[in-house]
């Protein structure tokens, strides 16, 4: 994929990762409507090239995402006050559909968490598949703090760490430090802010690249079934996808390369 120009992002690929920077640093990332756009039109974008095997998210100057940018919220107040009907709504849509999109791609995500995540920002890290932050990330869910809900995030957040402890963060208006975010599970690993993370990027996309790209994609569509569908009621239809992925060009690969001792066509030094 050849990164096209954004407003609010930096983007660049390389080796089937395509590293998206959350890039105004000023705001400390907060996420405009403008941001909402893009992200959607990158992930877009990486879909259909079909070389794209692992989007990482990432903050600009030291913070993942502030938030939503207020200024939006603002401007949908005072189009309500002139007559249009469920404009606060329709801009908060937008963001769940942000999050929506990045929770059913196929490809894989990392988010790499520092400084300030909260709203928005901790709404996208719920959905990534690998959440890595360092020791100095501030995870908060404010919106109960002020008086509104945090209703684009509250589902994604039960998924990731369960219900208990998504009502516990609500009703306290959370904050959580890498370490308490670690382990309560929003987190995968935390690591020191700087090289060591960079370290942990490496290592985690390097494990990713070892996996083919099409069985990521199939074991994430059932893993999102199994969310809402009883595991017995899965099982046929588990053993035909096993089937079909044996059967494919990615199975027939993997088995020969296990059995030869090398390493299978897809995976990246």
């Amino acid at each position: 994929m050849t990164p096209p120009s954004f407003e609010t992002l930096a983007v660049r690929a390389g080796r089937g990762v395509l590293h998206v920077t959350l890039n105004r640093p000023a705001a400390r990332n907060a996420m405009s409507l403008r941001m909402v756009s893009e992200l959607c039109d990158v992930l877009a974008r990486a879909e259909s090239a079909g070389d794209v095997r692992v989007i990482v998210l990432r903050g600009a100057g030291g913070h993942f995402c502030a938030g939503a940018d207020l200024h939006d919220m603002a401007q949908a107040r005072q189009r309500e006050a002139a007559g249009e009907s469920d404009a606060i709504a329709a801009v908060n849509g937008r963001f769940g559909a942000l999050c929506g999109a990045f929770a059913r791609t196929g490809i894989a995500t990392v988010a790499v968490l520092e400084g300030t995540v909260m709203g928005g920002g901790l709404g996208l890290a719920c959905v990534a598949d690998v959440a890595l932050a360092g020791q100095g990330a501030q995870l908060r869910l404010p919106e109960t703090s002020l008086g509104v809900v945090p209703a684009q995030i509250a589902a994604f957040l039960v998924e990731r760490v369960g219900a208990s402890q998504a009502r516990r963060l609500a009703v306290t208006g959370g904050t959580v430090d890498a370490a308490q975010a670690l382990a309560i599970g929003l987190v995968h690993e935390v690591h020191a802010d700087g090289a060591a993370l960079d370290a942990a990027l490496a290592a985690t996309l390097a494990q990713i690249l070892r996996c083919a790209p099409g069985a990521i994609a199939a074991t994430k569509a059932l893993m999102a079934r199994a969310l809402h569908t009883p595991s017995v009621e899965l099982i046929e239809d588990a053993a035909r996808l096993f089937a079909r992925a044996a059967r494919g060009a990615e199975g027939i690969e993997g088995m020969t390369a296990f059995l030869q001792k090398r390493a299978p066509a897809w995976a990246l030094p």
